[in-house]
C-alpha cells in the first residue's frame, strides 16, 4: 500500500474513533487502538495542542547523571545510528524508563523541525504527556513499535514517523527506549529492524561484568549465534534463575516472572554437573540446544586507588561538603532530631552537597542499618509521581506491573526517606504527602486499605520554601510539618578556607605521587565564585587532572574557560601594586582595596583575592 493510501486509511480510522466513538478494527494496528483508548481515558483532547514542560537545565543534568551508565552503554549504538539518521534526514533519541529524552542526535535540518514538536532532550514522551507515540507505546507494550503520521494522537506530531524499542535489563525491567523518528512523508522501511538489532547489542552489553559470581549459560538453536547479541543468556545463582534476556526466554517459552522462582532443573534435562563436564544441552522436553556455560569467576582483587577511579567515585560519594567544626556540630544535632522521629530539612544551593549530607545524617542516625531511599521530586513526571511515591495495586492503571509496586515510601520502611527538591513537588501531591506524615500510613493507587509505614524523613530544597509558602507555591501546613529543624548548607564560596579546601579535593582525586597544584592556578581557582558549588569544583579538578602530563606542570591555561577569565579590576590592582612599596605593604594595600570594593564584606573580599577570611583578618588586624 502506498503512503498516500495508508494515510487515507488512518484518517478514516480517526473519524471512526474520534467522531463516531467506534473502534476502528482492521484500519490501524490493534496497538494503536489500545493507545488511542488509553489517551482518551486520560482525558487528552486530540484536537488540542499537546502540553509539554521541558525539565529545567539543572533537573535535566541530574537526570542525565542518574542515567549516565545507560547513556554510556548506548553510546556505540547511538554513534552507529547517527550516520543512518543523518543520511535519512531523521533523528535518533534515547530516553529513560519514563520516556524522558536524554539524548537526540541526527540530521541537523530535521532536528530543528523535531525540536518544534518537542522531540528534544528534557521533554517527557510517555503517553500521559504526549499521547500516542512510539516511545510511550514501546515503554508500555514492552516491545518494538512504530507509529506513522496520523496514527499519532496529537495533530502536531503527524509530521513524524516514529520507531521505538524498549531497552530491558537482565531482570526484565525497562531501563530506557531507543527511537528513530523522521518525516512521515518518507518511507523508513528498515528502521524497526535496525532498532531491534542495536537494542539487542545494548541488552547483551548489560550483562558484561555484572554476574561474575554466578553461572552464566549462553544458548541457542544455532551454534553460530553463540557469543553474538542474538544468543540467549540465563544467569543462575545456587541453581536458581536470577537474570535472563528476551532471546533465552523466547527459546524456552517462559516469562519474566519466572526470575527468582525457576530452578535450572525445571528448565533442562541435562544436569548442571553434566553440562560442566561437556554434555550436550537439552531442554526439559528433550529438544536439543547448543549451550556454553561460563563458570563463576573469583572475586576481583581490591583495586589500586588510581586517579581515574577515585575521580569517578568522587562524583557521587565525595562531591559534597567538607564537614568543618560547624557542620559536624550541625550533623550531630540533626541526628538527635532525626532519632526523635522529627523531620530534618536541608536548605542549600544546587551542588552544595545536600544529598551527601543526607547520607551522612542517615549513617549517623539510629536508622543506619535500615535502607535510605532517595527521591528527586523535581525529576519525576507529574503524571507518575503519585504512583512512584505511594505505589499501586495490580491493575490500578494501564501499563501497571503485574504484581503492582510498593512505592518509594514503603521501600523506606525501617529506614530513612530522603525527598530531594521537595519544593518542586506538585501542590496536589503535597496534600497526599501531608496525610501520610500525619497518619503514618500509605494508601496505594487502586487500593482500599492503608498500609502502615515507619520511616524517618529528610527533605531538601534549593528553593526558599518560606517564600514559596508566601507566594502560594508550597503548602504552609506541609512546610511547618517538614521544617521543624532546618540545616542551612553554605555555598562553596562561603567556605572559610577555600584555597585549603581546593588543595584537599585535589589531593583526594589523584594517586601517589601527587601532582602539585601551582600557586597561580590555586589562586585563580580560589577566586572563582563556583555557582555550581562542589559539583562544579570536582568536575573542574577532574578535567585538569586529565590534562596533567609527566614533567609538565599545570598552568592557568589548563583551567576550564570560565576560570581563565581575569576581571579588569583585578588586573588593574595587580599593575598598581607592582609600582608601590614593599611586598608586605602591597599585600595589605590590596586587601584593603578589595575590602573597600566589597563594601566591607570580608567573605567577598577574600574570594576576590583568593585567600581565606582568616588570612584577611590576620593581615588587616594584627595582634597588639
Amino acid at each position: 500500500m502506498s503512503l498516500n493510501n495508508e494515510h487515507q486509511t488512518v484518517l478514516a480510522a480517526r473519524r471512526r474513533f474520534f467522531e463516531d466513538g467506534r473502534l476502528p478494527r482492521g484500519l490501524v494496528p490493534d496497538a494503536i487502538v489500545r493507545s488511542w483508548s488509553r489517551c482518551a481515558a486520560l482525558g487528552l483532547e486530540a484536537a488540542a495542542p499537546p502540553a509539554f514542560d521541558p525539565l529545567p537545565g539543572g533537573a535535566l543534568r541530574e537526570a542525565c547523571e542518574r542515567n549516565e551508565q545507560l547513556r554510556r552503554q548506548c553510546r556505540p549504538e547511538l554513534e552507529t545510528l547517527y550516520a543512518e539518521a543523518r543520511d535519512s534526514d531523521s533523528v535518533v533519541i534515547l530516553t529513560d524508563a519514563r520516556g524522558l529524552v536524554l539524548d537526540a542526535v541526527g540530521s541537523p535540518g530535521f532536528a530543528d523541525k523535531a525540536a518544534r514538536v518537542a522531540l528534544r532532550p528534557g521533554v517527557q514522551w510517555h503517553e500521559a504527556a504526549t499521547g500516542t507515540n512510539a516511545i510511550g507505546m514501546a515503554l508500555i507494550e514492552h516491545r518494538p513499535v512504530e507509529v506513522r503520521g496520523a496514527e499519532h494522537y496529537f495533530a502536531p506530531h503527524r509530521v513524524l514517523s516514529c520507531f521505538a524499542a524498549p531497552i530491558m535489563d537482565p531482570q526484565g525491567e525497562v531501563v530506557g527506549a531507543l527511537d528513530l523518528s523522521g518525516h512521515a512523508a518518507l518511507p523508513h522501511q528498515h528502521a524497526l529492524g535496525l532498532l531491534r538489532m542495536v537494542v539487542n547489542q545494548i541488552e547483551h552489553r548489560l550483562f558484561e561484568g555484572r554476574y561474575r559470581h554466578c553461572e552464566v549459560l549462553r544458548l541457542h538453536q544455532d551454534p553460530a549465534l553463540l557469543g553474538s547479541a542474538r544468543e540467549g543468556v540465563l544467569v543462575f545463582e545456587d541453581h536458581r534463575l536470577i537474570a535472563a534476556n528476551r532471546h533465552a526466554l523466547a527459546l524456552l517459552g517462559i516469562a519474566w516472572d519466572g526470575l527468582g522462582s525457576l530452578r535450572y532443573s525445571e528448565l533442562f534435562s541435562t544436569a548442571l554437573s553434566q553440562l560442566r563436564d561437556g554434555a550436550p544441552l537439552r531442554g526439559l522436553r528433550g529438544q536439543p540446544l547448543h549451550g556454553r556455560l561460563d563458570p563463576p569467576l573469583p572475586p576481583l582483587p581490591r583495586p589500586v586507588v588510581l586517579a581515574a577511579a577515585v575521580g569517578a567515585r568522587s562524583g557521587a560519594a565525595e562531591c559534597g561538603p567538607v564537614l568543618d567544626s560547624h557542620l559536624r556540630a550541625a550533623l550531630r544535632k540533626a541526628a538527635r532530631v532525626l532519632n526523635a522521629d522529627l523531620p530534618v530539612l536541608l536548605q542549600g544551593e544546587t551542588g552544595a552537597g545536600k544529598e551527601i549530607f543526607a547520607r551522612q545524617l542517615h549513617a549517623a542516625s539510629d536508622r543506619a542499618e535500615g535502607p535510605m531511599v532517595a527521591v528527586n521530586c523535581a525529576a519525576l513526571p507529574e503524571n507518575l509521581i503519585e504512583a512512584e511515591l505511594f505505589g499501586y495495586e495490580e491493575g490500578a492503571f494501564t501499563g501497571a506491573r503485574r504484581r503492582g509496586s510498593p512505592g518509594q515510601l514503603r521501600q523506606a520502611q525501617g529506614g530513612v526517606l530522603f525527598l530531594d527538591e521537595i519544593g518542586d513537588m506538585p501542590l496536589a501531591l503535597q496534600c497526599r504527602l501531608l496525610r501520610v506524615l500525619q497518619e503514618r500510613a500509605v494508601l496505594p493507587l487502586g487500593g482500599s486499605k492503608p498500609v502502615p509505614v515507619d520511616f524517618r524523613l529528610i527533605c531538601a530544597s534549593h528553593r526558599d520554601l518560606r517564600r514559596a509558602v508566601n507566594e502560594g507555591h508550597f503548602r504552609a501546613d506541609l512546610y511547618y510539618r517538614i521544617a521543624q529543624y532546618t540545616v542551612p548548607l553554605p555555598a562553596l564560596r562561603e567556605h572559610p578556607d577555600l584555597a585549603g579546601l581546593i588543595r584537599e579535593f585535589w589531593s583526594r582525586l589523584q594517586s601517589r605521587p601527587a601532582v602539585e597544584l601551582p600557586a597561580p592556578v590555586l589562586q585563580r581557582l580560589a577566586a572563582h565564585d563556583w555557582p555550581g558549588n562542589y559539583r562544579e569544583l570536582v568536575a573542574s579538578l577532574r578535567a585538569m587532572l586529565a590534562l596533567v602530563e609527566p614533567g609538565c606542570p599545570l598552568t592557568v591555561e589548563d583551567l576550564p574557560a570560565p576560570l581563565r577569565q581575569v576581571s579588569a579590576n583585578a588586573a588593574g590592582r595587580s599593575l598598581a601594586a607592582s609600582a608601590a612599596g614593599s611586598l608586605s605593604e602591597l599585600e595589605v594595600a590590596a586587601m584593603r582595596t578589595a575590602l573597600d570594593a566589597a563594601q566591607g564584606n570580608v567573605s567577598a573580599a577574600a574570594r576576590r583575592l583568593g585567600v581565606s577570611r582568616s588570612t584577611l583578618y590576620r593581615r588587616l588586624l594584627p595582634p597588639p
